[in-house]
């Protein structure tokens, strides 16, 4: 059996990178050298160093056991590609919102889309960057005002362990999510 999932955010939150360090093959990317299109859309004013940009999606595979394959689907984080979003997201089983917690600003939209769609179940996964973040779980649900049932973790996109625990979060989040909207016989 196989499922979908999303990883969705802002620009430059670690998006790629969390599905590069859990996938078990090589990850698809559609990352493209940054160019002066994008020059006062993209801010890299805390990413000096990033250099490249996801123009359509990024797609890795990762086996659960020997009955559940997950496929990652990672969202572009620019708001000239969330055209694509609702074919990225058709068909999920759930959804990871990767923030950084350096531009929560930048996570607003994404936050927004799956709180108001309210199709898929997702989390919150706020990316540690240089090992720390700015503010706790509790002061991020509350500037993005995230629903108190959501799940919000901390984890570092880099690391596979923390990486896949924030799988294994959103796999237990979705399916108790699941079943909790199932009608009773």
């Amino acid at each position: 059996m196989s499922s979908k999932i999303v990883i969705a955010g802002g620009f430059g939150a670690g998006k790629t990178t969390l599905v590069r360090s859990v996938s078990e093959i090589p990850p698809v990317t559609t990352e493209a050298i940054m160019t002066e299109a994008s020059v006062g859309h993209d801010d890299t004013s805390v990413t000096p160093d990033k250099t490249t940009t996801t123009v359509a999606m990024d797609f890795g595979r990762i086996t659960i056991d020997d009955e559940l394959v997950m496929y990652m689907f990672g969202t572009p984080g620019q708001a000239r590609f969330w055209f694509m979003w609702d074919d990225l997201v058709r068909g999920a089983v759930g959804a990871v919102v990767v923030v950084d917690c350096r531009r929560l600003a930048d996570s607003f939209d994404a936050v927004d889309y799956f709180e108001t769609s309210k199709r898929i179940p997702y989390i919150v996964a706020l990316n540690k960057f240089e090992g720390r973040l700015d503010y706790t779980s509790e002061q991020v649900r509350e500037a993005l005002e995230v629903s108190p049932e959501v799940p919000i973790i901390d984890f570092d996109a880099r690391h596979r362990t923390s990486g896949g625990d924030v799988l294994k979060t959103l796999l237990r989040y979705a399916l108790e999510h699941n079943r909790a909207s199932e009608p009773v016989a």
